[in-house]
């Protein structure tokens, strides 16, 4: 009987655990794929996502309530955007990321003008939305957004990533005819034909479509 008892433990035990590994497999296929669509390496998106939490930490740490600042890293080119309540605490947060290991390039797009208001969060994470979703559209040719990063503040839309020249004027078209969109500023990290070919054959074959027309 106490071996017949410690054998059904024994499944259940087994059965409680298979259960639980189902999310951690059904999510660790869904962040492959997703990784997959990246031209960045795994371990560049890896350290990419390291160095944003090093420089938000660091940032978090040094300024406290004199800023609040976003920080986006794409193949260790670093955005930074947001407000500050003074020049001195903008001026240190670039050196901060300037500073962090691995970091190639900054760009310190952040304001003196603190704080934002909310209205203006939820304006730019529509617009972001809205930039998003038609770069991501089939009838987008031309470009794949899953290689386009897109950040929006206060109206302001910066687009990072690694593209060709004809991608990136693809990209910049779209986000400049998106309603909502004041301004686009081009970050991309333009690579010419031979060096995409190495990283993605199929965005060197593909063919720039004619330019998007605006959308209200």
């Amino acid at each position: 009987m106490n071996r017949q008892l410690r054998t059904l433990m024994i499944a259940c035990a087994s059965t409680a655990c298979l259960q639980a590994c189902v999310p951690l497999i059904a999510t660790g296929v869904g962040t492959g794929v997703s990784a997959t669509l990246d031209r960045r390496s795994y371990g560049t998106q890896v350290e990419d996502s390291e160095i944003e939490v090093r420089i938000a930490r660091q940032i978090n740490d040094q300024l406290g309530d004199r800023a609040s600042i976003s920080t986006t890293s794409v193949n260790r080119w670093v955005l930074l955007t947001g407000q500050t309540k003074d020049e001195g605490s903008r001026t240190q947060a670039e050196k901060i990321a300037t500073e962090t290991q691995n970091v190639r390039k900054v760009f310190n797009e952040i304001t003196v003008n603190w704080p934002s208001s909310v209205g203006n969060h939820a304006g730019d994470t529509l617009t972001t939305s809205k930039v998003k979703a038609r770069l991501l559209n089939p009838e987008t040719q031309g470009i794949s957004g899953h290689n386009v990063k897109v950040v929006t503040e206060v109206g302001v839309v910066y687009l990072m990533g690694m593209v060709t020249e004809a991608e990136a004027k693809i990209a910049v078209d779209v986000a400049r005819t998106t309603s909502g969109v004041q301004k686009v500023v081009n970050l991309f990290e333009v690579l010419s034909n031979e060096e995409m070919r190495r990283i993605d054959p199929k965005a060197v074959e593909s063919k720039p479509a004619a330019q998007p027309t605006p959308v209200p």
